[in-house]
């Protein structure tokens, strides 16, 4: 009998560590979205859109309604600080390299819902998934 009451309070106990794990992983981590979902997202809640490539990248070609802070420059972290953490962040850029380096820093720094364009503009722009402004 003692040995079956040991076994049921290990059970429990791992039971009990391994959802306090699952539930704080899920809150900080990074989810890809295709372009679908990117709207999706973008209609249903208040998001901070942001391109993270250079801002001649940027004015040659971009997603409406983004805002662009360039990863490569020296006052990355500076721009990032100035978002809400509270507010979920969309990021893009390219191909999806910067983006997800972009996504560890913003996770590393606090933010807790972090979206990542996967495969990154040059997948989906000419999807006719994502509204596009591109110069003229």
């Amino acid at each position: 009998m003692k040995k079956l009451y040991i076994i049921s309070c290990l059970i429990v106990a791992i039971s009990f560590s391994m959802s306090c794990v699952n539930s704080n992983r899920d809150n900080s981590e990074v989810k890809l979205v295709t372009a679908e979902e990117m709207q999706s997202i973008l209609q249903l809640e208040d998001v901070q859109l942001i391109d993270v490539r250079s801002q001649k990248e940027y004015e040659e070609i971009h997603i409406a309604n983004s805002q662009n802070i360039d990863f490569t420059s020296p006052t990355f972290d500076d721009d990032i600080s100035k978002l809400d953490k509270q507010k979920p962040v969309i990021l893009y850029c390219k191909g999806g390299g910067r983006s997800a380096k972009c996504a560890k820093k913003l996770k590393d720094a606090g933010f807790t819902k972090i979206y990542d364009l996967d495969g990154g503009l040059s997948k989906w722009q000419h999807s006719g998934e994502i509204e596009i402004e591109a110069k003229s």
